[in-house]
């Protein structure tokens, strides 16, 4: 009897390590799950950073889009990636030379396909009204330097929204200016926020990698500085790595296989 009550447990042992529950192997499998990050939304098939990109990021089923915020002569946060209108626009001047009338006036599409004349810049507070719920949202603060402020200033539009407190979607903010993200974080911690890491040869140190620690979750550098060794690195900082910007599906591989978290692209669907 005794053996045969030994081989019971003996063979329920075994099922629990081989036969785990449903719902465990489907929770371990979205947490591996490699997020797909539209770059200024789907920008490989629509004009980056205009409401037809965002739309579509989401109709290509990304799990975020990425979108580049500065402000306007009178004070509003507008999508927009360089700080003139000049190359994106039929306009020219300075961002934050022009009011946001000024800005809504000008057409953000034709310069990619006549099909897409007429798109407007958006404003982040439109962006977050249209797709709260539809999609994570990626904001990188462009050049903060030139506007004071713009870190509360988008603090403020998310607790508007009710972004400010954990979701399905995920918000997180970012910037190639370190400063300007602690300030955000000092601000708004419970938003996530990452560091953006230009191509440097030497790599990142192990004291910066410790200072983006202390307040960061992600670190996302160029994909050119990314290897399985600099992804174990950011892992063992309990951090996260979305590499930027995917145009090719040679570097998308690469990336998948170094085991990063996500991938910013301007093409969704490389990312397989």
């Amino acid at each position: 009897m005794k053996k045969f009550v030994s081989a019971l447990l003996t063979a329920a042992m075994m099922a629990g390590l081989f036969f785990q529950p449903v719902e465990t192997v489907q929770a371990e499998k979205n947490e591996n799950k490699v997020l797909t990050i539209a770059h200024r939304g789907a920008s490989g098939y629509a004009p980056e950073n205009t409401m037809a990109a965002f739309e579509k990021s989401v109709d290509m089923k990304a799990d975020l889009f990425e979108i580049d915020v500065q402000m306007s002569k009178d004070g509003e946060i507008v999508v927009i990636h360089d700080t003139t209108v000049d190359r994106t626009t039929n306009g020219s001047g300075k961002v934050k030379k022009l009011t946001l009338e000024e800005l809504r006036s000008l057409d953000a599409g034709s310069w990619f396909r006549e099909e897409f004349a007429g798109e407007k810049i958006p404003t982040l507070s439109e962006v977050l009204d249209k797709y709260r719920g539809k999609s994570g949202i990626l904001i990188e603060i462009k050049s903060p330097s030139l506007y004071p402020g713009i870190e509360k200033k988008i603090a403020e539009e998310l607790k508007e929204h009710n972004l400010h407190k954990p979701h399905n979607e995920k918000i997180i903010v970012q910037s190639f200016n370190h400063d300007s993200v602690q300030t955000f974080h000092s601000i708004l911690p419970s938003v996530p926020v990452g560091v953006l890491i230009g191509y440097n040869e030497a790599g990142i140190s192990s004291e910066e990698m410790n200072e983006f620690s202390s307040y960061a979750e992600y670190v996302n550098p160029s994909k050119k500085m990314v290897d399985e060794d600099l992804v174990d690195r950011i892992h063992d900082h309990d951090m996260e790595i979305h590499p930027w910007t995917v145009r090719d599906r040679k570097s998308a591989d690469a990336l998948l296989d170094a085991g990063v978290d996500g991938i910013i692209t301007d093409y969704p669907d490389y990312i397989e």
